[in-house]
């Protein structure tokens, strides 16, 4: 695994941080009803993702999620600016405004999505595996779902495949510990939702999400397999959510208690802690960083609400592949 420095703190720092402001910013937009439709936050599972990127090769490897799936593509390489413009509908997005908060794309940087459909995307980034084991590319595909998606039939279909030909594929169950409103506990007869990998030999486990090392250090043993040739892990990564399922959700089944203790290892602190530990930055060098994210996350805003709305003719050419496609009146 490529050695974590003091650097890597500082960017695990930057990045995160930013990852929540720019969620923090769309739940005010979206109360002010300029984000529209469903809009589920991933305030709380950044280490999952920094952890991820540190481990990845992004000129080859792919990722692919479900609908909390905002940061995601940023972390990638997308510009951040085109990320917020496609939440607001906006042309200027990253698919033209037609796919909105659930619906976010960038094959330019091997994102694929964003899927409404609970666990539709477990069997398409076995596919997407495949396609690089075919083509002999050398890449991996992580496959991010959330708990809940784990009971999807869909899931044991990929596995079964995934192991029978050995795939290049890293399944990941981010499990914040609700689907919706409901609990782990009310949705199967067990809570270690990795061992669903023993029944298919598959390696697995849990891993600690609050914290990005133990991210990395996971996922990094994960792509080593699969690009020896040996095949998918599962990983259960063990995370939580301090907002809502999505923003119109009101939190009944937990405390406001239980919310504020798991923010005692919210993973920017325990970076940031590190970071003031070791003395990788200043008070005043952490303040510039926290002003840098407050001003990009603006300059992000301020793209999106004066982009241009697509035009009405932009549906049926996106939608529609033939010119004379007969219903279009």
């Amino acid at each position: 695994m490529k050695k974590i420095t003091k650097q890597t703190y500082l960017d695990w720092y930057k990045d995160m941080l930013f990852w929540r402001k720019f969620e923090d910013k769309l739940a005010s937009v979206y109360i002010q009803q300029k984000v529209r439709g469903f809009l589920h936050l991933y305030n709380g599972q950044e280490a999952i993702l920094a952890g991820a990127l540190h481990a990845m090769d992004l000129t080859k490897d792919k990722m692919i999620t479900a609908y909390r799936n905002h940061v995601q593509p940023i972390g990638m390489g997308e510009d951040p600016k085109r990320v917020m413009a496609e939440l607001y509908g906006k042309a200027t997005g990253t698919s033209k405004g037609m796919g909105g908060s659930m619906h976010i794309f960038s094959k330019e940087f091997r994102f694929y999505g964003g899927h409404g459909i609970v666990g539709g995307q477990i069997p398409l980034g076995a596919g997407l595996a495949f396609g690089d084991k075919y083509n002999n590319t050398g890449g991996v595909t992580l496959t991010c779902f959330g708990d809940g998606a784990a009971r999807q039939g869909s899931l044991h279909e990929a596995f079964n495949l995934a192991m029978l030909w050995k795939l290049p594929v890293i399944f990941i169950c981010e499990n914040n510990g609700y689907a919706m409103g409901t609990s782990v506990e009310r949705t199967a007869n067990h809570t270690d939702i990795w061992k669903l990998g023993l029944g298919y030999e598959m390696p697995c486990g849990p891993v600690d999400a609050m914290n990005p090392i133990k991210v990395a250090e996971a996922i990094d043993e994960a792509l080593d397999r699969a690009r020896r040739g040996d095949g998918p892990t599962f990983l259960e990564m063990k995370t939580y959510r301090y907002r809502g399922h999505s923003m119109s959700d009101a939190q009944l089944y937990r405390t406001k208690d239980e919310v504020e203790e798991y923010k005692k290892i919210d993973p920017i602190t325990q970076i940031l802690d590190i970071i003031k530990e070791k003395e990788y930055a200043t008070a005043d060098e952490i303040a510039v960083i926290d002003k840098e994210v407050k001003t990009k996350v603006k300059e992000c805003a301020d793209f999106a609400e004066e982009s241009p709305y697509p035009q009405t003719e932009q549906m049926y050419d996106m939608v529609y592949e033939q010119k004379d496609y007969p219903f279009i009146s």
